[in-house]
């Protein structure tokens, strides 16, 4: 059984932080968060003080996934399984962990080179979230939402987060006819998956697929949809409900060459009675990606 929660927070570095904020506050309605980093964007949705960091860089990458743990003792079991299996796990400082709004963390690599960040005792913001357009987004227990994250070491990944974190396959979907090459989804509470690992070429720096996020309305979900688009983001797939999570949703897409996915009415998981998949199609209606530029994730090194 895995120790992890939630995904708990995504902090990327980005060329182009102004352009971030039009897309995470103007566009899919987002609160202005709080954090360390003075020229940093932190988009609040929730009680934490930021769920999203964008800071500012000379590339576009992944710094961190961070997920979250019930307390100091279910961290120390992780970093206990994470160094059984060979990887080395940094203990952050007290000052490190307060960086990331925690009273405690460590950090590792995963088999890919994504930097994963777990903690405990996330601080809380009491205010009130005031966001622009009145969006509500689906967190508590069940995260922030989910990240799909490229990787060139495919087998190596699915065996570190399932065999040494506890994820739980939750079904996939075949990207070749004899079923060699899949997208693997993965599951820690009650939202359908928390995780996606998708194979995929080398890259110099850690990127992403998407991270997907959850308002409580479809209203707010179109309404999101006609401003990115007044605001002329690329929309990488239109708007249309998946088979596996059920969720009515649009890809649009974000500086740096990642998606972010934008959703309502996720399916919720029965452990008691769920059983691993395979999908055989990604939508029942819409989702068409026809007009899509490649994601940087799969674009081979040097060809970018």
């Amino acid at each position: 059984m895995t120790e992890l929660r939630g995904l708990g927070f995504l902090r990327v570095q980005s060329t182009d932080v102004a352009r971030w904020r039009e897309l995470l506050i103007d566009g899919l309605g987002m609160a202005v968060g709080s954090g360390p980093e003075a020229d940093a964007l932190y988009a609040r949705i929730d009680e934490r003080r930021s769920r999203i960091a964008v800071l500012p860089g000379d590339s576009d990458k992944a710094l961190a996934v961070g997920w979250e743990v019930r307390d100091e003792f279910a961290l120390e079991r992780v970093r206990q399984a994470v160094e059984a299996a060979g990887v080395a796990v940094t203990v952050m400082s007290r000052k490190e962990a307060g960086y990331i709004d925690a009273e405690g963390a460590i950090a590792f690599d995963d088999p890919a080179g994504t930097r994963l960040e777990v903690f405990y005792g996330p601080v809380l913001d009491h205010s009130p979230v005031v966001t622009p357009f009145g969006g509500r987004w689906v967190t508590g227990g069940l995260g922030l939402g989910h990240v799909v994250l490229p990787s060139a070491q495919f087998a190596e990944s699915y065996d570190f987060y399932t065999q040494v974190l506890g994820f739980l396959p939750r079904g996939s979907i075949r990207l070749d006819e004899e079923g060699l090459a899949r997208v693997r989804f993965l599951g820690i509470n009650e939202r359908h998956h928390s995780l996606a690992l998708c194979p995929a070429p080398p890259t110099e720096e850690p990127g992403l697929v998407h991270l997907m996020t959850e308002v409580d309305t479809l209203d707010a979900v179109g309404q999101a949809l006609d401003r990115v688009n007044q605001q002329k983001f690329s929309i990488s797939s239109t708007l249309g409900r998946h088979t596996n999570d059920k969720m009515i949703s649009f890809y649009v897409r974000a500086p740096g060459g990642w998606d972010l996915e934008f959703g309502t009415e996720g399916m919720l998981v029965d452990e008691r009675h769920y059983t691993s998949e395979e999908i055989t199609a990604d939508a029942y209606w819409g989702h068409d990606q026809s007009g899509s530029e490649p994601l940087k994730a799969f674009i081979p090194v040097g060809e970018g």
